[in-house]
C-alpha cells in the first residue's frame, strides 16, 4: 500500500497541499493538552516516597509525560497529513450515525460519580459508576451487573488504600471500613 492511499500525501504528487481543520488534528491536540495538565496537576503533589525511591509523583509524571510525547508525534503526523486509517472491523458499520445518546449517558455518569464520590465515598460511587457503565453500554443482567460494580467498587478500594497506600473518600461506609 503506497502513502498515498493510506490517506498521506507525499511531496512528489503535484497537490497543493492546503491546511485544513480536521477531526485528529482536534484529538491530537486534546492529548497533547491533557498530558500537559496531568504533568502541571502533578507538580502540587508532595508526600515521602516509597522504599524503592518511587514517590506519588512518578506514575502520573510518567502517564502525563508519555502523554505530551505521544501528542506531540501525533500532531506532527496530522501536519504532515496524516489521517486516521478507516475502520475495518467486521462488526462496524463506518456508515451508522453516532450513538450520541450513549455518549451523553456515559459522560453523565462520570460528572455524577465526580458529583457525589466525597459524600457516598469510593466504594458507593464506584460501584454505582461500574454499574450504570455497564448498563449503558448492553449489560443484559442488571442484578448481575450490580453486583460486579459492587465487587468492583471494594476490590479497587482495597487496592488503592490497602496495597497502594492512597486514601479514598469513605463517605457513608468511614466507620465501617
Amino acid at each position: 500500500m503506497s502513502e498515498t492511499t493510506a490517506g498521506r500525501t507525499g511531496p512528489g504528487d503535484g497537490e497543493k497541499r492546503r491546511w485544513r481543520w480536521r477531526p485528529e488534528l482536534g484529538l491530537a491536540l486534546i492529548v497533547l493538552a491533557l498530558g500537559v495538565f496531568v504533568v502541571i496537576g502533578t507538580l502540587d503533589v508532595s508526600a515521602a516516597a516509597s522504599q524503592l525511591g518511587i514517590g506519588p509523583r512518578f506514575f502520573p509524571m510518567l502517564v502525563g509525560g508519555s502523554m505530551i510525547v505521544v501528542g506531540l508525534f501525533y500532531v506532527a503526523d496530522v501536519l504532515r497529513g496524516g489521517r486516521g486509517d478507516p475502520e475495518e472491523s467486521e462488526d462496524v458499520d463506518v456508515d451508522a450515525p453516532a450513538d450520541w445518546r450513549s455518549v451523553g449517558l456515559v459522560s453523565g455518569i462520570f460528572l455524577a460519580f465526580t458529583a457525589v464520590l466525597n459524600v457516598l465515598g469510593w466504594i458507593i460511587s464506584a460501584s454505582l459508576l461500574f454499574w450504570g457503565l455497564s448498563l449503558v453500554l448492553g449489560a443484559e443482567h442488571r442484578l448481575r451487573a450490580a453486583g460486579v460494580g459492587v465487587i468492583l467498587g471494594i476490590a479497587t478500594y482495597l487496592l488503592f488504600v490497602k496495597g497502594l497506600g492512597v486514601s479514598l473518600p469513605g463517605g457513608l461506609l468511614r466507620g465501617v471500613i
